[in-house]
């Protein structure tokens, strides 16, 4: 089982504002928050820590943290800070090839990706292969009865979930429609 992914509130306002911005910058901090302080930085190192932030230029700035508060730093949101809050990421949005974790997508892939953990569901069960009940639980960190839970939900909004067997472990996948 995967660990769950914790954010406290100031993570999670920094984050969300970055989100909504359109270069993904997470300074100059919200209005909501006010002045740039030391827990604002102690929030931003931790997400640069875990990957949901990245710096977008290092060439030129020796140390991450100067003494000097008001010199700019251009840290922004990743695709890992996006998804940790569940922002989708809009077509026309930039995105930076320093992100960590990101790969070239080929053309003739879909350009939408889950943004949420039933989105990331969804799109286990949409694969040829479907998805057993342990890959969804490892994508998305729930518990089995919660995953359970949630295929009983799509099929409630319509979808049609269908049951095989791979080998002695169940698959679930959506089924083709007619």
């Amino acid at each position: 089982m995967t660990k769950t992914l914790r954010l406290n509130d100031l993570q999670l306002i920094l984050l969300s504002t970055a989100s909504q911005r359109d270069d993904g910058s997470l300074l100059p901090p919200p209005d909501s928050i006010g002045e740039r302080t030391p827990a604002v930085d102690k929030a931003i190192k931790s997400l640069l820590r875990r990957g949901l932030a990245a710096k977008a230029d290092a060439s030129d700035i020796s140390d991450l943290w100067p003494a000097d508060k008001n010199q700019l730093i251009d840290v922004q949101i990743t695709a890992a800070g996006r998804a940790a809050i569940g922002a989708g990421q809009d077509e026309g949005e930039a995105r930076s090839p320093e992100e960590p974790g990101e790969k070239s997508r080929p053309e003739s892939e879909p350009s939408s990706r889950p943004v949420s953990k039933i989105g990331t569901v969804l799109s286990l069960l949409r694969r040829d292969e479907g998805a057993t009940l342990d890959e969804m639980i490892a994508a998305t960190g729930w518990l089995p009865h919660t995953t359970r839970a949630a295929l009983t939900g799509l099929r409630k909004k319509g979808h049609s979930i269908a049951k095989d067997k791979r080998g002695d472990t169940t698959c679930y996948r959506i089924a083709a429609e007619v």
